[in-house]
Formats: C-alpha cells, sequence, structure tokens
C-alpha cells in the first residue's frame, strides 16, 4: 500500500516539485496540496493521509500553529514533517516542540526527500543532530530540567537517550551497547513515556533544554 501525502506550502512551484518528486517514486501518493495551515486540519480529516508535508512559514497559519491543530484535532495524527529553507530557522525548532517528527530542507535530493517522507510514515523521527544542536543552544528551559528530574530514568536510559541525541538508530544504539533491538525498542518506549515525549525528537529537545545533553 502506497504511502499518502498531503503538501501543506503557499509556493505553488515548491509544491509542484514535491508532487513530481514524490508521484515519481512507487510506494508514494500524493493525495492533496494546500496553500496554508488554514487548511490543513481540514484536510487531513478528509484525506486521513500518512505523512503532512508542511511549510514551516506560512502567511496566515504557520506550520508550528498548524502542527499543534492536527494534533490537538485529529484522533490519529498522521505523521509531520516540516519543509525550510534553512536548516538552523529557529521556527523548525518551535515546530518540533510542538510536535512535529522532523524536518526536511527545500534544496534536500529527491532521493533524501522519498526517504524521509518513508521514514516518517513508519512512525520514525527524522533528526539532523548536528542542526538541532546548533537550534538548542542557549535554549535552556526550567520546565524541561523539571520533566527530566521527575523522570527517574535509569542508568541504561539515560544511556539510550544521550545516543538516541546522537541520531543513532534503534539497530545503531543496540550495537553500541551490545543489546538486542527489541531491547533497545523497550528502552526507547520507557524513556519516551517517562518523559512525555510523543516521539523521539521530543525527546532529544527535552535532553538538550534540559541539559541533560550538552549542544557541542
Amino acid at each position: 500500500m502506497a504511502v499518502t501525502v498531503l503538501l501543506v506550502d503557499d509556493e505553488e512551484l515548491v509544491r509542484a516539485g514535491l508532487r513530481a518528486i514524490l508521484d515519481a517514486q512507487p510506494d508514494i501518493e500524493v493525495v492533496g496540496e494546500a496553500a496554508d495551515g488554514v487548511a490543513v486540519v481540514p484536510l487531513v480529516r478528509r484525506l486521513r493521509p500518512d505523512v503532512v508535508a508542511m511549510d514551516v512559514r506560512m502567511p496566515l497559519l504557520d506550520g508550528i500553529e498548524a502542527t499543534r491543530a492536527v494534533l490537538r484535532s485529529v484522533p490519529e495524527p498522521p505523521g509531520i514533517l516540516v519543509i525550510t529553507t534553512f536548516e538552523e530557522d529557529a521556527y523548525v525548532y518551535e515546530a518540533l516542540r510542538a510536535g512535529a517528527d522532523g524536518f526536511l530542507l527545500k534544496r534536500a535530493r529527491p532521493a533524501e526527500i522519498a526517504h524521509a517522507v518513508r521514514l516518517v510514515a513508519e512512525g520514525e523521527s527524522l533528526l539532523f543532530p548536528a542542526a538541532l544542536r546548533r537550534l538548542a543552544v542557549g535554549r535552556g528551559n526550567e520546565r524541561s530540567r523539571r520533566v527530566l528530574e521527575r523522570a527517574a530514568l535509569t542508568v541504561r536510559e539515560q544511556e539510550v537517550l544521550r545516543l538516541m541525541a546522537r541520531g543513532l538508530s534503534n539497530a545503531e544504539i543496540a550495537g553500541r551497547l551490545v543489546l538486542g533491538t527489541e531491547t533497545v525498542k523497550s528502552h526507547v518506549s520507557s524513556v519516551l513515556s517517562k518523559l512525555g515525549a510523543r516521539d523521539r525528537t521530543q525527546a532529544v529537545i527535552t535532553a538538550y533544554e534540559s541539559g541533560f545533553v550538552v549542544p557541542g
């Protein structure tokens, strides 16, 4: 079954380019388009896409608020991939904090765009550790510190969170810690649950903002 995608961008040329790239993939289908975030929730409810590829900067409702609206209003929300021109855009960081599953650069190669869509459709987070570290600089957050303190992560869970922050997959973490992949999945699930994080991205952001993981 094909991965279905909703494209949301105020630039028609960008939407056309993404549609051409994604529709060329045998396992991906673009099922709709929108020119602003205000149309996202109604279209998600009607089209039920697996992934929303959404511009982070739009004139009426930006990707941050549109992400919040989808997660708040849709019972089984799709994966959300925000699209940006610059990886160090502060808007991207806020969209990730709001619950987006990752971000995609508009200059990315076609193969990278298709891979990002598939990854998010599978429920994974698309992390760019170096960019996330730069975005996190100077964003110490007392709330995040309290969340991490209350989480009372075990030593193993702390190790897993640090490796998640470096962008390692479950399989890579398993290899690094000499554990089974299923064991790592269990630790990751426990970390997300204890931190109250929707996904890996939010867990990693909490790790940076709390000072548990230091950028650099």
